[in-house]
C-alpha cells in the first residue's frame, strides 16, 4: 500500500511541478520582456526629446544642457557629428563604445531606433537618433541604458520564483500527507482486513466511509466479511449435519450387518435384519441425492427445459407412482385434478419438486389422515397444492423451513426420516421455473404448500 502512496506522490507532485514550472517561465520572461519594452520605449522616448531640442535649439549650450540631464543616474548620453565625431559625452567610458557602431561611419540610421537590444550581453542598451539643423551641423543623439537595473530585476525574479517554487513543494508534500491520511490511510486498513479475512478472521473492524468509492468500498468489505462468516458457519452446520446423517445410517448398517451374519439366527429373524439394512440402505441414497441436488443448487447449476406436457398425465403418474407408499402407511391420497390442460414446465424438475412435497406429507401424517394433492389451472398459470393432516408447523417457524438444512423438530429427525434439504431443493426449483410456492400450516392440524408457475 505504500506504494501507491507513494506513486500518488509522485504523480501529483510531478503534474503539478511541471506545471508550476511552465506556468513560472512564461511569467519570468513575460515580466522581464515587459521590463525591457518599456525600458526601450523610455529610452527611444527621451533620445527622440532630447534631438527635438537639439534641432530647435542647437547650440553649445544645448549640448552642455542635455548632456547635463543624463550624467547622472544609470542613462548616458553622446553626441556626435558629422563622420561620427564627438561633440560632447556624459560620461568618458561610453566613448570607447562608440568603435564599435560602424553606423557612425557610414550613417544608415534615418530614424529613431534601438541598435543595440541584446541586454544579456552588453552592459547597455543603445538608441540612436539621427538629427540635422544645417549642412554642417548633423548626426547623430546616442542613448545609452545601463542594463545592471534589468540583470538587478531579474536576480529579484529568480530568487522570488526559487523561494515561491520551493514553498510550492513544501504545500504539496504537506497536501500529499492529507492525502495519504485521507485517501490511503483507509486503504491500508482495508487491505489488512482483507488479509484478515483470507486468513479466515472474519472480525474486521473498518471505519464508515463518506458517500463516495472508498466508502462503498469499506461497506462491501464488511459486507464480505459477514457473508463469510455467515458462509463459514453453515458449512460447519451443514457438515455437522450431513457427518450425523450420515454417520447414523451406517452405524444401523453395520451393526444390522453384524447381527444378521449371526449363525444362531432363525430365516424370518435374518430376513427383518435385511430388511432393516435396506431401509437404511434407501435412507442413505435418498440422503446422498438430496445432497447432489444441493451442489447444484449452491453452483446455481438447476437447468429447467420447460416444455408443454398434459396435467392430466402428469398427475396421473405421480398418482400411480406414489399411492403404494401411502396404502402401505393407511394414509389416504386424494387426488384432485377435474381438468385436463397444457402445463409448461420442466416435467422432470417439477415431478421432483411434487415428489419431495408428496413425501414431505407422508412422513409427517399419521395413519387414517388424509393428503389432498390438487393440480389447476389460474389465470394461465399451474396451481400444485398438497395439503395433509399432519403435525404441522410453528408459526415462528414457518418462514425457516426453505433454508438449508432445517428441520421443524430436529429431536424427531430420526422418527421422520428428514435430512432438511428437500424443502430448500424445492424453492430453488419452483424459482428457477420463475415460480413462486408459498405455505400455510397450524401446528397439530396440518400444513398446505401451494406451487404457481
Amino acid at each position: 500500500m505504500n506504494k501507491i502512496s507513494k506513486k500518488l506522490a509522485a504523480y501529483f507532485i510531478i503534474s503539478f511541478l511541471v506545471l508550476e514550472t511552465i506556468l513560472m517561465m512564461y511569467l519570468h520572461q513575460n515580466i522581464i520582456h515587459t521590463r525591457v519594452d518599456e525600458e526601450y520605449s523610455r529610452l527611444l522616448a527621451t533620445g527622440s526629446n532630447h534631438r527635438n531640442v537639439l534641432i530647435d535649439y542647437y547650440s553649445d549650450e544645448t549640448v552642455t544642457h542635455i548632456i547635463l540631464m543624463e550624467s547622472e543616474g544609470d542613462r548616458g548620453v553622446v553626441i556626435t557629428g558629422k563622420n561620427g565625431k564627438i561633440i560632447r559625452s556624459s560620461d568618458a567610458k561610453l566613448e570607447t563604445l562608440l568603435p564599435s557602431l560602424s553606423f557612425l561611419q557610414n550613417p544608415t540610421v534615418q530614424k529613431d531606433q534601438v541598435i543595440k537590444p541584446d541586454w544579456e550581453d552588453s552592459p547597455y542598451i543603445i538608441s540612436a537618433h539621427p538629427y540635422k539643423v544645417d549642412e554642417n551641423n548633423s548626426g547623430y543623439v546616442l542613448m545609452f541604458q545601463s542594463t545592471e537595473p534589468i540583470e538587478q530585476l531579474v536576480r529579484k525574479l529568480n530568487f522570488h520564483f526559487g523561494l515561491a517554487g520551493v514553498a510550492i513543494i513544501i504545500i504539496l508534500f504537506i497536501i500529499y500527507s492529507i492525502l495519504s491520511k485521507f485517501l490511503t490511510r483507509p486503504l491500508i486498513r482495508m487491505k489488512e482486513a482483507t488479509e484478515k479475512l483470507s486468513e479466515g478472521k472474519f472480525d474486521v473492524s473498518l471505519p464508515a466511509g463518506g458517500n463516495d468509492e472508498l466508502g462503498e468500498l469499506s461497506i462491501a468489505i464488511r459486507k464480505l466479511a459477514n457473508d463469510l462468516e455467515r458462509m463459514k458457519k453453515d458449512r460447519n452446520e451443514f457438515l455437522a449435519s450431513i457427518s450425523h446423517e450420515l454417520s447414523t445410517p451406517l452405524t444401523y448398517l453395520i451393526g444390522y450387518l453384524k447381527v444378521a451374519m449371526r449363525h444362531e439366527l432363525s430365516e424370518e429373524e435374518r430376513n427383518h435384519y435385511l430388511m432393516i439394512i435396506a431401509e437404511e440402505s434407501n435412507r442413505m441414497k435418498d440422503l446422498v441425492k438430496n445432497l447432489m441436488d444441493l451442489a447444484k443448487m449452491d453452483e446455481l447449476a438447476f437447468l429447467v427445459s420447460k416444455s408443454n406436457f398434459s396435467s392430466r398425465k402428469f398427475a396421473d403418474d405421480i398418482y400411480r407412482l406414489v399411492q403404494p407408499s401411502f396404502a402401505l402407511k393407511n394414509v389416504h391420497l386424494d387426488l384432485i385434478a377435474n381438468k385436463d390442460f397444457q402445463i409448461h414446465a420442466d416435467p422432470v424438475r417439477l415431478e421432483q419438486v411434487v415428489l419431495n412435497l408428496l413425501d414431505n406429507a407422508l412422513k409427517y401424517s399419521n395413519e387414517n389422515t388424509t393428503v389432498k394433492f390438487i393440480i389447476s389451472k389460474e389465470q394461465k398459470r399451474t396451481v400444485i397444492t398438497v395439503a395433509d393432516e399432519g403435525i404441522g408447523i410453528p408459526e415462528e417457524q414457518i418462514d425457516m423451513i426453505f433454508e438449508k438444512l432445517f428441520r421443524v423438530e430436529k429431536s424427531r429427525s430420526r422418527t421422520f426420516g428428514g435430512s432438511g434439504l428437500g424443502l430448500a431443493i424445492v424453492k430453488e426449483l419452483v424459482e428457477a421455473h420463475g415460480g413462486s410456492i408459498e405455505v400455510k400450516s397450524e401446528f397439530g392440524k396440518g400444513s398446505e404448500f401451494t406451487i404457481k408457475i
